[in-house]
């Protein structure tokens, strides 16, 4: 992949990202945070590592629809819970407490786009509501999303 096409991607993706601090969402009835660790995540996974640049480009692309569904968005789709220990940003240990760790996630169909995308919010602790990531899922000829496997998210 052209390293300058990869790079301008990069940078219109982090001016969206940064034009606006944060999103009113009509489902919390509050605002979600736009930080950087969302922006990081949408580069690095939390389980793999570093993304491909293909993938990191499909997420760059897809945050005009993130911040479309977090503004619109009324209903819920999935969520999980669950404590996790926290690791400080200096230390490769793991700090002693545990934190609750929430994450909510909104969905939506663009038809004209013939796309199914996923949106995260994360909150650890009595924190702030964050943006955490954005994916699509792909959908087969007959307009049916296929599932990708891993997470382990519980249906409302």
């Amino acid at each position: 992949m052209d390293d300058l096409y990869y790079r301008a991607s990069k940078e219109t993706a982090r001016q969206l990202y940064s034009a606006e601090p944060q999103i009113h969402s009509p489902f919390f009835d509050g605002d979600i945070v736009l930080g950087p660790e969302g922006f990081r995540h949408l580069q690095v996974s939390t389980h793999s590592g570093a993304r491909t640049r293909e993938e990191q480009m499909e997420r760059f692309a897809l945050l005009p629809l993130a911040f479309q569904i977090l503004k619109t968005a009324t209903t819920l789709q999935l969520y999980r819970k669950r404590p996790l220990k926290l690791y400080s940003k200096d230390e490769t240990r793991a700090l002693n407490e545990r934190k609750m760790v929430q994450w909510w996630c909104f969905q939506a169909l663009f038809l004209k786009r013939a796309r199914m995308v996923k949106v995260v919010v994360k909150k650890v602790g009595g924190g702030e509501l964050h943006f955490w990531s954005v994916m699509e899922h792909k959908l087969d000829k007959w307009g049916e999303p296929k599932y990708l496997k891993g997470a382990d998210w519980t249906s409302n």
